[in-house]
């Protein structure tokens, strides 16, 4: 799979998807990245019509939907079953979306093994992989990673790299590639202000090292995403702004790479 760039309709908060869709492929993107939650179109209540419709829509735009991002927390605490459920919930709904995988959070220091190996054959099944992000409770590479690595299957469980949180917690992106290896399945490309005002600023306006993320991800394909966190952040620009500076970042990386490549 060549590297192909979305963007995360948590950007949009509230925008209809057929919307949402049009405003990637105007801006190049190859897919969508769905946030799946209660507040937008694209929730784990959708019927079978309802989801199909989704996926016309964006397919119909010539986009694919890149990743479902989901709230279920693997470590959190509390009961197994809510949890296992939620994330059977999230593979249903990215089978129907024909999205490759979904995003999970940490979400605290359970243990996550049980919860996970729970999903394993419905992942087979639906052709879905699990993804667990660098965040909350688990924010750098080598926290995540340590999650999903006893599987021993990156096809079907492996790590979503954000590229705001590793940093902040003391991870270089170069550390954080390492620590991932195979276990790196989809990469969020995101600025902020500094390390402690994680306002969200376009991507090359802030403080992310994101030429070291882009010299990092060198030899790795797969989905690269830009989340602009509007939902958490009102007043920040329309995503249209950093979806600019996103795009150019992402082709300046891939004309870099060819270049190596020869």
């Amino acid at each position: 799979m060549k590297r192909r760039f979305a963007v995360s309709t948590l950007g949009m908060p509230g925008v209809p998807v057929a919307v949402a869709a049009e405003v990637a492929a105007a801006h190049g993107c190859h897919g969508l990245e769905l946030r799946a939650h209660p507040d937008e179109f694209v929730h784990t209540g959708l019927s079978g019509r309802k989801t199909a419709q989704v996926r016309a829509l964006i397919e119909g735009v010539g986009l694919k939907v890149a990743c479902v991002a989901g709230y279920a927390k693997v470590c959190a605490p509390g009961p197994d079953e809510p949890v296992i459920a939620g994330i059977r919930e999230l593979i249903d709904l990215a089978h129907g979306l024909g999205a490759p995988s979904i995003r999970v959070f940490p979400g605290g220091e359970g243990r996550a093994d049980d919860r996970i190996a729970a999903v394993l054959d419905d992942l087979t099944a639906a052709g879905v992989r699990l993804l667990v992000e660098t965040h909350d409770s688990h924010p750098t590479g080598e926290a995540a990673v340590s999650l999903v690595e006893p599987f021993g299957d990156p096809g079907r469980v492996a790590v979503l790299w954000d590229a705001l949180h590793p940093w902040r917690s003391g991870e270089t992106p170069a550390e954080t590639r390492a620590a991932l290896g195979e276990y790196l399945g989809y990469f969020q490309v995101k600025d902020a202000v500094s390390a402690e005002d994680t306002t969200p600023v376009p991507p090359g306006e802030g403080a992310v090292p994101l030429d070291e993320c882009a010299a990092a991800l060198r030899g790795w394909d797969g989905w690269i995403s830009l989340e602009w966190e509007k939902a958490w952040y009102p007043d920040i620009a329309p995503v249209a702004v950093p979806l600019r500076a996103a795009a150019t970042w992402f082709t300046s990386s891939e004309k870099a790479l060819s270049k190596e490549n020869g």
